[in-house]
């Protein structure tokens, strides 16, 4: 592609930015999977440093400059979406001093640490005057960048531009009111898995070979790529060659792992199957958390828990698993790995009782960032909310407020995204379904056909379709969680014969 000399100079001035990127992920990588616990404070200066060049040369005089000469008058479509998302950065990281955005990248770093230890302590108390400044800078942030109805929408916007309460109060009830006949009927059936045979001892390395093999059937390129192991699992993309996939092993339950790897499988094969066209621009990575959900949800939940999807990879488990998995019928094995349970943990929550999860997070969030409860309510609070949506009640901070990581890292606003790739999944999946039978091709042990079409239809693409622009293109409306509560319930109705 021919670029002018000017924009030369800016994709130049943009690739300066990605390395400083690059080198801030592989630390937060290695602090989160090998660093020493004593090197925390330290790492967290050289990550403030790092974030605090992006910041300038995000909202420098140098940015103003090529935004001003650029906008309205490039040709180029990767040129101009790619103002469009530093123009929106350049305003948005405008409103925040220099200095009070390097305190804060300190803070998540150190909260991070801090989290660890409380998590593996169960001791909120330990966690929360830390908790209370990211959640006060976050109020400030989002009264620098303002808002038009609620304060929360600011924070929406950084994972999920589109979304606001407004839609999210509307769309939550309608998913929640829907999902509670079906949960109703399933713990009232008599017709209950037998989990019995797979909680059982599975050595951490056959699992992870398993995993490992799962991931390159699936198109994830480990050449490109590799799976550790930490405490929170996630995904980070260095760059689109070096898209990395974490996973936790449970030697008792070896669905934590195995499904966890897969869902953060889903997410590297979005980054690994970008355009090359947009590499070294703001545009190589995926659009929206939502979207991103929607891909590793769609692996994990939709692909990898399907009957199909087992037919096919039972006889593979058997060269891993112990003997009392090995010697299960493949349905029985299926309906054993897709019990609906409520449960305390969010990422090993079934797919029945998720998206419950979320909303329960996202209610505190909103409630927190308004002001209406404060950051000491929340162990109780969670308790409470725990058992309105589920029916169980946390014995511990562990298994509670201090499961998740995503308040240590300062993300408020990100957890709705999980529900919406929920939707934005199954209304992906139906679509497909339009094209060519997925569990044919499921079956047939084609993962390849899948990853292609998501790869051709969203991947590719990266920021130069706005989120709910992809939805609409891929399936012909907007956010619908019908397909969803369809897809729950005729497939847990086998299951559960209800």
């Amino acid at each position: 592609m021919d670029y002018t000399k000017q924009e030369k100079h800016f994709l130049s001035y943009m690739k300066e930015i990605e390395s400083y990127n690059e080198a801030l992920s592989l630390m937060f990588w290695d602090l989160r999977t090998n660093a020493p616990k004593k090197s925390v404070s330290l790492s967290s200066e050289t990550i403030g440093f790092l974030s605090q060049k992006v910041h300038q040369l995000s909202t420098s005089e140098q940015m103003k400059g090529y935004i001003e000469d650029l906008k309205g008058t490039t040709e180029n479509p990767i040129i101009k979406r790619a103002i469009f998302e530093c123009e929106k950065e350049y305003n948005r990281n405008m409103k925040i001093p220099n200095e009070e955005y390097k305190e804060y990248v300190q803070l998540q770093t150190k909260s991070e640490a801090v989290w660890e230890e409380a998590k593996e302590k169960s001791d909120f108390k330990m966690f929360q005057p830390y908790l209370q400044r990211l959640v006060d800078f976050n109020i400030k942030f989002a009264n620098y960048w303002g808002y038009d109805n609620h304060i929360y929408d600011a924070l929406l916007d950084l994972y999920e531009p589109g979304v606001t309460v407004d839609v999210l109060d509307d769309v939550f009830p309608t998913l929640q009111n829907s999902i509670k006949p079906l949960l109703e009927a399933v713990i009232n059936s008599p017709y209950k898995p037998d989990t019995s045979s797979i909680l059982v001892n599975f050595p951490r390395e056959n699992q992870k070979a398993f995993s490992e093999e799962v991931l390159r059937q699936m198109g994830y390129d480990f050449h490109a790529g590799r799976l550790d192991e930490t405490v929170h699992p996630f995904m980070v993309s260095l760059n689109p060659k070096d898209v990395r996939v974490t996973t936790r092993y449970n030697e008792q339950d070896f669905r934590i792992a195995v499904f966890g790897t897969i869902h953060e499988g889903g997410h590297a094969l979005y980054e690994q199957n970008l355009d090359e066209k947009l590499y070294g621009t703001p545009l190589a990575s995926g659009t929206s958390n939502g979207i991103h959900e929607s891909q590793s949800l769609f692996w994990e939940n939709f692909i990898a828990r399907s009957e199909p999807f087992w037919n096919q990879q039972f006889d593979i488990l058997k060269k891993y698993a112990p003997a009392s998995i090995s010697s299960m019928s493949k349905y029985d094995f299926y309906r054993a790995i897709n019990e609906v349970k409520p449960s305390f943990i969010r990422v090993e929550a079934d797919e029945m009782t998720y998206s419950l999860h979320i909303m329960l997070r996202y209610e505190l969030e909103k409630a927190l960032i308004s002001g209406e409860i404060s950051v000491n309510d929340l162990p109780s609070l969670w308790n409470e909310k725990m058992d309105k949506y589920l029916g169980i009640r946390p014995k511990n901070d562990q298994e509670g407020v201090l499961q998740d990581v995503h308040w240590a890292g300062g993300s408020f606003g990100y957890f709705p995204s999980y529900a919406l790739g929920y939707m934005y999944g199954a209304q992906f999946l139906h679509a497909m379904n339009e094209q060519f039978q997925v569990n044919h091709a499921v079956e047939n042990n084609d993962l390849r056909k899948i990853q292609q079409w998501l790869s051709d239809n969203i991947h590719k693409h990266g920021k130069m379709k706005k989120p709910l622009e992809i939805l609409h293109d891929v399936t012909g409306e907007g956010l619908n969680p019908d397909y969803l509560v369809d897809y729950l319930k005729y497939k847990y109705k086998d299951i559960y014969q209800f």
